[in-house]
């Protein structure tokens, strides 16, 4: 994980206001998010596993799926994950059933983010300032 200092942090959006103008340009809302926080992430690449820019956001007003909700921005950070290739060695059955958790564990969920990418998150951190402040 590496941390990229922005403008953005601590300044307060409506989460719909975040949506619309981020989703436009390549950003989505993580899929794991909570009521309280959650993730905007830009998928960079995916050579050798996921390359993200990633932006955490906290609820400040509201729960993230009420209609009004209000949301901090924190410090944006790039991210890998590499994935296991083949099947999950560490699937948990529980009650009968082993389709309830079907994606298999990351290989390395913190793995090196790959140097050629840096200088692209930080021009992607100056975009997003420049969509958001400006």
């Amino acid at each position: 994980m590496i941390e990229i200092p922005s403008k953005l942090e601590g300044q307060s959006f409506k989460l719909y206001h975040l949506e619309t103008e981020l989703k436009p340009i390549g950003y989505e809302i993580g899929g794991n998010w909570d009521y309280d926080h959650g993730y905007f992430d830009y998928k960079m690449d995916d050579e050798v596993g996921y390359q993200f820019l990633r932006v955490p956001f906290k609820a400040v007003d509201g729960q993230l799926d009420s209609e009004n909700a209000s949301v901090k921005l924190g410090r944006p950070f790039l991210l890998s994950h590499v994935y296991q290739i083949g099947v999950d060695d560490n699937v948990h059955v529980g009650n009968g059933s082993a389709t309830l958790n079907q994606f298999a564990e990351p290989q390395d969920k913190d793995a090196t983010f790959p140097e050629k990418y840096i200088d692209i998150g930080k021009a992607l951190v100056k975009e997003l300032e420049a969509v958001l402040l400006d």
